[in-house]
């Protein structure tokens, strides 16, 4: 199939595209970039008004698939991501049971292979189980073809058996990807530890369980030479760790979810376990502290840890409920609207930390819209308004804080290997 997409914005950090032009894709490839292309196309598409990006990348999503298929399942969560512009994402491993060995990954594989429009990409665990006992065969999984390792969920916290993984993962050449929380400081927390916890009666997070986990991470880091990609990062602090370690020339990169940049614990008005995360909201300082990293480019990606739950497990309270929201389909909106439209980042760096960067991260060819690189793209209206609605969600999961809250910019069509896989 060929389509030609004319008139958009054309934005392409891998060659610093950044103009109104043409897109020729033939086949599952970019076949010509360029101003007025006069070529024939089976379908032609006008994009005018609209950015034309490389088809997003997300390298946190939790698809609960094998065995928590009520929350979400490879399908639906490929839909939501198809929905939300992205073309790969990648799954962590904190199913049931856990992927730790190469056949689990098979499994995924070749049941998005069947069924998902978009490419998805197990995540190894770490630990057998995430127990944090014995590693797994990481070795094994690499060679079925998982793009990193991960402990999502949780923190190793036996920190010579993660220098271990790490020194597994380096050899490999694939990052790790770090959940950062002490789990012996939580003591139960199910949001910031502020004024707010206090006012709700609830027992609070404090910014130091992330940020020991951090300083730990950044450090073996340094001493295996593993490239470590820091989750979810929330706080004020992170952002000043991420600097002075690539600084002193450390291979780590950091990402921030569309959540902590948006909402803070101001934003909490009841027990509503739809504002529980982890790591939580934090204050309204963490969140400015978050946008200047961005904006400055010291935090490279923005990833939506999307984590769907079921309508009974997050109806309880924010003490009983699990932590975690859905992401996929509110992601595009949420950075145009808080990140764009303000000034805080350019459309240029839009791409670069929701498609170019989390594709260095992992390695792969994707995340860009050079001439023969992989038919992977998105169509975004950064002027169209409307109202985020949880009901209208292709993902099971309905678990979102942002429901009913009106917002810019507007996935139009999405494209993977060619092939349009989501159209507004």
């Amino acid at each position: 199939m060929s389509i030609l997409i004319k008139n958009g914005r054309v934005l392409d950090p891998d060659t610093q595209t950044d103009k109104v032009c043409d897109v020729f894709i033939q086949d599952d490839k970019i076949k010509e970039v360029g101003e007025k292309l006069k070529v024939k196309a089976a379908r032609v598409i006008d994009a005018k008004g609209c950015f034309v990006m490389p088809g997003l990348i997300d390298i946190h999503v939790h698809l609960r698939d094998p065995g928590l298929e009520y929350k979400e399942d490879i399908l639906t969560g490929a839909r939501a991501a198809a929905r939300g512009g992205f073309t790969t994402i990648l799954a962590m491993p904190n199913t049931k049971p856990v992927i730790d060995r190469p056949d689990r990954v098979r499994y995924v594989h070749k049941k998005a292979e069947q069924l998902a429009p978009i490419h998805v990409l197990q995540v190894g665990a770490i630990t057998m189980g995430q127990k944090g006992e014995e590693l797994a065969d990481i070795r094994g999984m690499v060679e079925e073809g998982i793009p990193a390792i991960s402990e999502d969920g949780k923190s190793v916290m036996n920190a010579q058996l993660y220098k271990e993984a790490m020194e597994i993962a380096a050899a490999c050449g694939i990052p790790v990807l770090a959940h950062c929380e002490d789990i012996n400081m939580v003591n139960g927390g199910c949001m910031n530890a502020d004024e707010k916890a206090r006012e709700l009666g609830l027992p609070g997070i404090t910014n130091s369980v992330e940020n020991v986990i951090i300083a730990r991470d950044i450090l073996l880091a340094r001493d295996t030479g593993a490239k470590l990609h820091l989750c979810h990062c929330s706080t004020g602090e992170s952002v000043k760790m991420v600097e002075m370690a690539k600084e002193d020339g450390i291979h780590v990169t950091a990402e921030v979810c569309p959540h902590h940049f948006t909402l803070s614990t101001d934003d909490i008005k009841e027990n509503d376990a739809n504002y529980k995360m982890n790591p939580p909201l934090r204050t309204k300082e963490d969140v400015e502290a978050l946008k200047e990293g961005l904006k400055n480019n010291i935090m490279d990606v923005i990833s939506t840890d999307h984590a769907p739950h079921s309508k009974e497990e997050k109806s309880q309270s924010m003490k009983k409920a699990p932590f975690g929201i859905v992401g996929l389909e509110t992601s595009v909106a949420l950075t145009i609207s808080e990140l764009v439209e303000p000034g805080i980042l350019t459309p240029m760096q839009m791409a670069e930390k929701m498609s170019y960067n989390p594709a260095q991260v992992i390695g792969s060819e994707r995340g860009s819209l050079a001439v023969g690189k992989p038919a992977d793209v998105v169509i975004i209206d950064p002027k169209a308004e409307y109202i985020i609605d949880a009901r209208k969600f292709d993902s099971k999961g309905k678990n979102t804080p942002f429901h009913g809250r009106k917002v810019t910019g507007k996935v139009k069509m999405t494209i993977c290997d060619g092939q349009i896989v989501y159209q507004d």
